[in-house]
């Protein structure tokens, strides 16, 4: 595990400090460089939380990832780097299904200049620079962000697609590491995951989102998405190699599997 490699993989070639100018450069390109995605989960691999593990998949493998490697991995570079950064559990869709939601996230808290900054790659790739924790709104295009605070401590990340809400609760000074790997297991293993029940992957190019979600591959632009259907399993291994950057030939065997789930959601399509 070396930095120069990490840094590699992103495309970084500043020189690293403890600073604003740094943490805001790797947030930009982590994603842009290192897929959101779920294919171990899909093709029944188990996903390991283990520093070692993580960089060798995303660094050396060259494969993405989701929020507890990717932010795993971030959170590393920054320790190494010198920053106060920790680790903090959060909560997808906390403000729907309750407390039970918490450490089905990871994400960061770095404090910085007498101020605390949420950082976070591994959120599908719609955070794209560390933002103060403060109540407020930001343009990260093609997303709108929005921190706000709740009781006991606790905010909520609003990420607004062409209007519509998706968010995750944390609180800045918790984090119960068990907690978070039984959420990893739970995740990868349970068929009422979402992870389990579906493929993913998503990333950024320039101001433009990418996701692919079963068969549907969409492209996200300011004010704008298009949307197309994959129809074979030849298709998605080529989408996942020159959309996400992910080789992943093996892929081609979850066809089968994505039809039968995309069928079972759009019935009509």
């Amino acid at each position: 595990m070396h930095l120069t490699g990490y840094f590699a993989r992103i495309g970084y070639e500043g020189s690293p400090a403890a600073d604003l100018a740094t943490l805001q450069a790797l947030s930009r390109l982590h994603p842009r460089a290192i897929p959101f995605e779920n294919l171990d989960v899909q093709l029944k691999r188990p996903v390991s939380m283990e520093p070692e593990a993580v960089f060798d998949k995303l660094v050396t493998r060259r494969r993405g990832g989701w929020c507890y490697e990717m932010n795993g991995l971030l959170g590393w570079a920054l320790g190494e780097i010198g920053f106060d950064v920790r680790r903090v559990e959060g909560g997808v869709m906390r403000e729907a299904t309750g407390d039970g939601a918490l450490g089905n996230h990871l994400c960061l808290v770095v404090r910085l200049d007498e101020q605390d900054y949420l950082v976070d790659v591994g959120f599908g790739g719609s955070q794209t620079a560390a933002m103060v924790i403060a109540e407020g709104s930001e343009a990260q295009v093609p997303f709108d962000l929005k921190l706000q605070p709740l009781e006991d401590g606790y905010w909520r990340m609003v990420q607004y697609t062409l209007g519509t809400p998706f968010s995750f609760d944390f609180h800045p000074d918790r984090c119960d590491e068990t907690l978070l790997a039984g959420k990893c297991i739970w995740q990868q293993t349970d068929p009422a995951s979402v992870f389990v029940q579906n493929l993913v992957a998503q990333k950024r190019t320039g101001d433009a989102h990418l996701t692919l979600r079963g068969r549907v591959f969409t492209r996200l632009e300011a004010g704008a998405e298009d949307k197309r259907l994959l129809q074979s399993g030849v298709e998605l291994v080529d989408v996942l190699q020159e959309e996400f950057g992910l080789d992943v030939p093996e892929a081609e065997t979850l066809w089968p599997a994505i039809c039968a789930r995309h069928e079972a959601l759009f019935p009509q399509a």
